[in-house]
């Protein structure tokens, strides 16, 4: 069973959420918070597989405490999902930044949220490459809010390992990654896990995040006039 904890400071959105959770057969509530503080003391207490944050939260917002949850050493294995109202909220980035694992807006299809737990909770990134690609770049373009990757940079990366962190940032999985390269499946991953360990990333979302402030990624709209 995936053990879910639902952060949402709207009763009914919360409400909503946990009938759909539990409708699925793999899954449970085992918590709800109502303000970002109570999402973090009841991580602690439950530990659950996932959290599912709101980003706009009363107290304590959705990113402080993704990045409390994520530093906590003792909660190591808890993964985090953020839910945003609207697919251009820069503060999704930094919710990435944080530690959140993927990001999906508030009115996604349920089977999709659905999915969406399961992708996290296994251990993969949910990020959509094209609402992810404009956040960024508005970030880029946004003096007021600098953009820090991961601790580690990219010079320190052999040349395939910037290439398939080029892929990475694209959206593509091990597979997808391995088939492009002509690399087997085992490989790409061993290259994903080497990247991950020389950066100081915690997961594929602040991989990233890490390609385009470098440049190693570039959203398609700068491509395309050149910027």
């Amino acid at each position: 069973m995936i053990r879910v904890l639902l952060a949402d400071d709207q009763t009914l959105v919360r409400a909503a959420f946990a009938m759909l959770v539990e409708s699925a057969s793999d899954m449970e509530v085992v918590a709800q918070a109502g303000t970002g503080l109570e999402a973090v003391g009841l991580a602690r207490t439950h530990r659950p597989d996932i959290v599912v944050m709101d980003i706009r939260m009363p107290e304590l917002d959705g990113i402080e405490a993704t990045r409390l949850i994520a530093a906590d050493g003792e909660l190591a294995g808890v993964k985090l999902l953020v839910l945003t109202t609207y697919d251009t909220d820069e503060h999704v980035v930094e919710a990435l930044r944080a530690g959140a694992s993927g990001f999906l807006v508030k009115d996604t299809r349920p089977a999709e949220l659905l999915a969406a737990i399961r992708t996290v909770s296994a251990g993969d990134a949910l990020l959509s490459p094209g609402p992810t690609a404009r956040l960024i770049s508005r970030v880029l373009r946004g003096p007021e809010l600098p953009l820090r990757g991961a601790p580690g940079g990219p010079d320190c990366l052999s040349d395939r390992e910037r290439q398939v962190l080029g892929l990475v940032a694209r959206g593509l999985n091990n597979t997808e990654i391995a088939e492009t390269l002509g690399l087997s499946p085992l490989t790409a991953k061993t290259h994903v896990s080497r990247i991950m360990g020389k950066l100081g990333a915690r997961d594929r979302a602040q991989l990233v995040i890490v390609a385009y402030e470098s440049g190693l990624a570039v959203p398609a709209g700068d491509a395309a006039d050149g910027s």
